[in-house]
């Protein structure tokens, strides 16, 4: 695992330096952690199915492909860009359903009680990236934290390498996004237990 991650580096540092062909053996490499992370992403905002695990994947891997921003030089800040290509996918995929359901394309979504849970899933998903570009206006760390942790499930030490910050800082601005987050949630009337149960947000109980 240790060397493993070693040559994720190494990869995604020359994939950053032009390097096309570390991209394509990079991808090879970290398939199975891009399909953990799609799957972390759709367990959080797309629990209604009509986005599944590979399709995610493959359209995060046609994302990156065509990627010209940013330097990566770890495996950590890959893994968070990765997780950001991702949301940034299912976000646009609910505001496609939502304009699908109020009739601003030709497609017609019949109006049975599954069409309608689409659509609630899909404002549910617009609504947290509301509140987190938000909170990224306020405080950009701690919304990046979020990104990281909530959206990726990416572990304490993964997020600290990732934003080159101290485990310390991260646990802290972690507890202050996720109270952020469910207050906001709660107080909106949003799916709150819900998002407990996917990422570990805690009980209302535990905030108060």
């Amino acid at each position: 695992m240790v060397e493993s991650s070693g040559e994720i580096t190494q990869l995604v540092q020359r994939w950053s330096d032009g390097d096309e062909d570390a991209f394509r053996r990079l991808m090879a490499l970290v398939y199975d952690d891009l399909r953990r992370i799609a799957r972390h992403h759709i367990q959080v905002g797309q629990p209604d199915g009509t986005v599944d695990t590979t399709t995610l994947v493959h359209e995060a891997y046609l994302k990156l492909a065509g990627a010209t921003e940013g330097t990566w030089r770890c495996r950590a800040q890959f893994f968070a860009f990765c997780s950001k290509v991702m949301r940034n996918i299912l976000v646009d995929f609910a505001r496609m359903r939502q304009a699908d359901k109020r009739g601003g394309k030709d497609i017609r979504i019949p109006l049975t009680d599954d069409s309608a849970a689409v659509h609630a899933q899909a404002v549910e998903v617009l609504v947290v990236e509301d509140l987190l570009q938000k909170l990224t206006e306020r405080h950009e760390r701690m919304a990046r934290v979020l990104e990281c942790r909530f959206f990726g499930g990416m572990s304490v030490p993964e997020t600290a390498e990732a934003l080159s910050t101290s485990t310390r800082t991260v646990e802290r601005e972690w507890a202050r996004a996720r109270a952020y987050l469910y207050r906001e949630l709660v107080a909106g009337g949003g799916a709150g237990s819900r998002l407990d149960q996917a990422s570990g947000l805690p009980s209302q109980s535990a905030e108060t």
